[in-house]
C-alpha cells in the first residue's frame, strides 16, 4: 500500500537529499496531524508538485505541524505527451467534478472555458475566487491520487480566446492535437488520437521542438454552438465523437482522458 501523501510549498524539495530534515506546517500540517492522525514513526510521502517524491519518516508531531527525515527520493518523469482538459463552465459544480476526476486519472493541465452556452458566467469580480476554487480542487485531487506532478490550472478563456490559443498552438511547430468532443464528429476519439500518435519514434515526438500536447475540449450542458465549432475547426481543431451515448459535462472529460492515456501507452 502506498504512503499517505502531503503537499509542500513549490520548490521545497529542490535541494533535498537522503537525510534532509523537512517540516510540514500550515493547513497541510494541520491536516496531516489532526485529520489524518499521522504519528512519529510513520512513513509518508512529501511532494512539491515538481515530480519529486520524498519518502519521509515522521520524527515529531505538534498540534499543526510535523517534522521528518527523508529516507529516499524518487524523481518521476512526466509523460512524453501531455494532456490538457479544456472544460466548459457548468452548473452544479459539474465542471469541478470533471476536473477532480481528470486530475486523479492523470491529466497534466486544466483550462476553464466560458462557452457561449455556459450557464455559469465568471464576471471580473467572480473570476479570481472561482479560479482559486479550481486550484483548490486540483490540489485536493493530487493528494487523493498521491501524484507528484501538480497539474497546471490555466486562466479562463472565452470561445474567442480559446480559438486564438488553438491557432497559435497549431502554428508554433510543437506537435499538438486539439480534439473537440461533439456529436457532429464523424470519427471516434480513439481513431483521431491513434492517427496523430503512432508511438515512440514518430514525428509526433521530435524531442527538441517541445513537449507534444493533446487538448480535449468538453462543452457545457447546452452543447457547443455551431459558430464555436466552426471557429475551433478553422483554428486547427479536430472534431471527434466519444461513444454512442451523450455524457454529462462531469463525465465526458474523464472518460476521454482514460481513453487517450490508454492509447498513448500511459496506463
Amino acid at each position: 500500500m502506498s504512503n499517505q501523501c502531503f503537499l509542500l510549498p513549490a520548490g521545497a524539495l529542490a535541494s533535498a537529499h537522503t537525510g534532509t530534515e523537512l517540516r510540514l506546517e500550515g493547513s497541510e500540517g494541520h491536516h496531516a496531524v489532526m485529520v489524518k492522525r499521522v504519528r512519529p514513526g510513520e512513513m509518508i510521502d512529501l511532494v512539491d508538485g515538481s515530480g519529486v517524491r520524498a519518502v519521509t519518516e515522521v520524527t515529531d508531531t505538534q498540534k499543526a505541524a510535523l517534522e521528518g527525515i527523508v529516507r529516499s527520493l524518487e524523481e518521476e518523469a512526466p509523460a512524453a505527451v501531455s494532456i490538457t482538459l479544456v472544460q466548459a463552465l457548468a452548473k452544479g459544480d459539474r465542471d469541478l467534478q470533471a476536473v477532480e476526476s481528470a486530475v486523479e486519472l492523470g491529466i497534466d493541465a486544466v483550462r476553464p472555458w466560458q462557452a457561449d452556452r455556459s450557464i455559469v458566467r465568471w464576471n471580473e469580480a467572480k473570476a479570481t475566487k472561482a479560479l482559486a476554487k479550481w486550484e483548490s480542487t486540483v490540489l485536493a485531487a493530487l493528494k487523493q491520487s498521491r501524484r507528484s506532478h501538480l497539474p497546471e490550472v490555466r486562466g479562463m478563456l472565452t470561445s474567442t480566446g480559446l480559438a486564438g490559443e488553438f491557432a497559435r498552438r497549431d502554428a508554433s511547430g510543437v506537435p499538438a492535437l486539439v480534439v473537440v468532443l461533439h456529436e457532429r464528429g464523424t470519427e471516434p476519439l480513439g481513431a483521431t488520437v491513434s492517427r496523430w500518435y503512432s508511438g515512440p519514434g514518430s514525428a509526433v515526438l521530435p524531442g527538441d521542438r517541445g513537449r507534444p500536447e493533446i487538448q480535449l475540449v468538453v462543452g457545457p450542458e447546452g452543447g457547443i454552438s455551431d459558430a464555436e465549432l466552426e471557429r475551433f475547426v478553422a483554428a486547427g481543431a479536430k472534431v471527434a465523437v466519444l461513444g454512442n451515448h451523450v455524457l454529462r459535462a462531469s463525465t465526458a472529460g474523464p472518460a476521454a482522458v482514460v481513453l487517450t492515456r490508454h492509447l498513448l501507452g500511459q496506463l
